[in-house]
């Protein structure tokens, strides 16, 4: 179906906030069309096959403990799961860390890891207990300082500031300094202590197709690039479009550049390595986190977590550095971390993804206006917070936004 020249909304970008605005503007009975300039649906969750491989572009995961999964059919995504903890590499030992609450099994070598004295293991356990389980607006309420302010001020000590919590949030936050907000660290601990980590059988991309199957057949225009915007209409490279409202839902810095005096940059990248080895060297699916010496800020077996990711039963890795690297240059540090020798590894593919994430420095602004009025409206994880739950809620913010212009009287359906 061709782009129409008339639509009640048009909302542009096909990644998860323009497709969580549009599957609720579908449902409310909008005449809404999507357009994108991807040749796929998801905007940053996308995936390819590489000589048989399912390849996302870098390594990303989908966590349950995001408030907006439940926007999801989890079951028909078929997701693998990864066990809740990580394995540290210490002096050339590997020790295990995981939840001992969903795991009983591993809390010997839990309590015997080596992040600190007992002690400091308590305060990493009340520090996830905090997060995991206080009221999110008392959490949004606590004083604002760094994430790694915030971590010393709960007592983890060094050793697990290192070992654990930097390299771990590196690849999650896309940044090193823990420079990030105290606050955002807290909701994201949050969710790690209440859901769990998997990988769709068919890619991260699914999650997307999933979404803009519920916009409806021929709503949603895959190359397709906007122009320019207003409140009222979009140019496009497939001729105008007349609507009466238009979300942009584009990346941070799209968006900017498609509305004047819109502030959105996306600094954070990351350069992940695929390597393919005959077997998995792990009895068990952990991400191996990077040491404070490496270049590496972590490294996993994504088919210990889904088989589904490998045609042949081949092992998949997966391994980051937040500095474009050469696979040449991580070679010797992923045989390393995963105990095995360097000329075992098969180099499949590298991807560096610029402008991955925004930043979620302090202040955080969470929530940031999605309404701009005249009929203009934006989304995305730049006016939230920079994750699939930031872009998903942002999105459902939009939607109601625009039914509360469109349909006044529907309290309902806002």
């Amino acid at each position: 179906m061709s782009l129409p020249p008339r639509a009640e909304v048009v909302v542009v970008g096909a990644g998860l906030a323009g497709l969580s605005a549009a599957t609720r503007l579908a449902a409310a009975g909008c005449d809404v069309h999507v357009l994108d300039a991807a040749d796929h649906p998801g905007g940053r969750l996308a995936t390819e096959r590489v000589d048989g491989f399912v390849v996302d572009r870098g390594f990303q995961v989908l966590n349950t403990g995001y408030p907006r999964a439940a926007d999801l059919d989890l079951p028909a995504l078929e997701l693998g799961w990864f066990w809740p903890g990580a394995v540290l590499r210490v002096d050339g030992h590997a020790h295990r860390l995981v939840d001992p609450r969903r795991r009983p099994a591993g809390l010997p070598a839990t309590l015997h890891a080596p992040v600190g004295s007992p002690l400091r293991k308590a305060a990493i356990a009340a520090y996830s207990a905090h997060a995991g389980y206080t009221p999110v607006d008392r959490l949004l309420r606590a004083r604002e300082v760094s994430a790694e302010q915030r971590l010393r001020t709960a007592g983890v000590g060094d050793a697990a500031l290192e070992r654990l919590f930097r390299p771990f949030l590196a690849g999650v936050l896309l940044e090193d300094r823990l420079e990030t907000s105290s606050r955002y660290l807290d909701l994201l601990w949050r969710s790690f202590a209440r859901g769990a980590i998997g990988l769709p059988a068919r890619g991260m991309q699914a999650v997307g197709e999933q979404l803009a199957a519920r916009v409806g057949a021929g709503r949603v225009h895959l190359g397709v690039r906007a122009t320019s915007v207003a409140g009222d209409a979009v140019t496009t490279t497939a001729g105008p479009v007349r609507a009466e409202a238009v979300v942009v839902a584009t990346d941070a810095d799209t968006a900017a550049g498609l509305v004047p005096g819109l502030t959105a940059t996306a600094p954070r990248q990351v350069t992940t390595h695929l390597h393919v080895l005959p077997s998995s060297p792990w009895p068990s699916p952990l991400i191996v986190l990077g040491t404070p010496s490496g270049r590496l800020v972590n490294s996993v077996v994504l088919t210990d977590a889904q088989p589904a990711y490998s045609r042949d039963g081949r092992a998949l890795v997966a391994s980051s550095s937040l500095l474009p690297t050469t696979a040449a240059e991580v070679r010797d540090e992923v045989a390393a971390l995963h105990g095995v020798g360097a000329a075992d590894l098969d180099h499949l593919t590298s991807l560096t993804v610029p402008r991955a994430q925004p930043a979620a420095l302090p202040p955080l602004q969470l929530r940031r206006p999605v309404d701009l009025g005249g009929g203009l409206y934006v989304c995305g994880d730049h006016r939230d917070t920079p994750s699939i739950q930031g872009a998903m809620a942002s999105g459902a913010r939009a939607a109601r936004a625009v039914l509360r212009a469109l349909r006044p009287t529907d309290r309902g359906a806002a």
